[in-house]
């Protein structure tokens, strides 16, 4: 299979990809970083990496003018496709919004394609892209797997499709996975293994969050003004975790009933108001006691737990081990 893109009006492709259509295990893994300076182009670069019919693009662009993205695909292609829109300073009309905002992500059959697609001006486009050959899917989830088996029926059929009917909001933990993949320092077999994993675990976050959405879509639905509010949400929670807010004062400092904050905070993040302000305490005892050399006490005051014990009650539960043996372990 191949895959190529570029931009109208480039005499040069952005990227142009000939991938094996079956599962090579024994590829060789080939990475390129690349970087394109033009009048129109104001930020244009990206990363990719590729193994056996494993595609993998991570991009950042943003134009002084509108340009046109011209994309093709020749092969059966399984896509996991991730998209953050980043506007300028200054009011700017991104392109038509969904239902989750400016953060979205699908899963595509495409059995060869040609497309394009505009892109607006002063507005910071990020793409997280993994292209898989059918087999190479296959390989990472059974083809009998019951959680895709509407999806299969379509590949089998050669049916262009997506995962899911329309797509939806990147949480928290998939923005974890992506920075995992784009911030791996190993080299050679181990970071074609380790890519692997992650790529594996990404797409198990998508079918997981696919799934729920499938039962009661409806449930799910945030609105843009809402969506503004839980990123205001999660601000006040990154600033002040230590002494946070309870669920009624966060309610009334973003101007969002309790209900929708706690459901809309969970559907959009991937864990609950609770549990994000845990995950950050979490983080930072580790960092602390880690690479600080804080105390599990020092710490634990340091985050806003009264009492020592608590610390290691809490740190325990969400990391399966005591803070005293982090060491050990890292």
């Amino acid at each position: 299979m191949r895959i190529k893109s570029k931009i109208e009006g480039f005499d040069e492709w952005l990227f142009m990809e000939d991938l094996p259509d079956t599962y090579s295990p024994g590829s060789q893994l080939s990475e390129k970083h690349i970087s394109i300076k033009r009048k129109s182009v104001k930020k244009l670069f990206y990363y990719q990496l590729s193994a056996g019919g494993l595609f993998l693009l991570h991009s950042s662009m943003q134009f002084n003018e509108p340009v046109r993205i011209l994309a093709e695909v020749e092969g059966e292609t399984v896509t996991s496709q991730f998209v953050f829109y980043e506007a300028a300073t200054h009011p700017v009309k991104l392109p038509k919004k969904n239902i989750y905002g400016n953060n979205r992500h699908n899963i595509r059959y495409i059995p060869s394609s040609k497309g394009n697609y505009e892109v607006v001006p002063d507005v910071e486009y990020n793409y997280f892209l993994i292209v898989l050959s059918k087999e190479y899917y296959f390989h990472l989830i059974d083809r009998h797997a019951l959680i895709h088996s509407a999806f299969v029926s379509a590949i089998l059929e050669g049916k262009y499709t997506s995962l899911a009917a329309q797509d939806l909001a990147v949480t928290m933990e998939m923005k974890r996975v992506i920075n995992d993949i784009c911030e791996c320092k190993k080299t050679g077999e181990l970071k074609k293994f380790y890519t692997e994993s992650k790529v594996l675990e990404l797409l198990m976050l998508q079918l997981e969050q696919m799934q729920v959405n499938s039962d009661d879509v409806e449930r799910t639905l945030i609105k843009t003004d809402d969506l503004d509010k839980l990123y205001q949400a999660k601000a006040l929670l990154d600033r002040d975790y230590v002494n946070p807010p309870t669920i009624r004062k966060l309610s009334r400092l973003i101007s969002l009933n309790e209900f929708k904050l706690k459901q809309g905070f969970k559907a959009y993040y991937g864990t609950t108001v609770y549990g994000y302000i845990t995950r950050l305490r979490m983080e930072a005892a580790k960092k602390m006691i880690l690479y600080e050399h804080k105390s599990v006490g020092e710490a634990a005051h340091a985050i806003g737990f009264k009492h020592q014990a608590h610390l290691t009650s809490a740190f325990k539960k969400y990391y399966g081990i005591l803070p005293s043996e982090v060491k050990l372990t890292v």
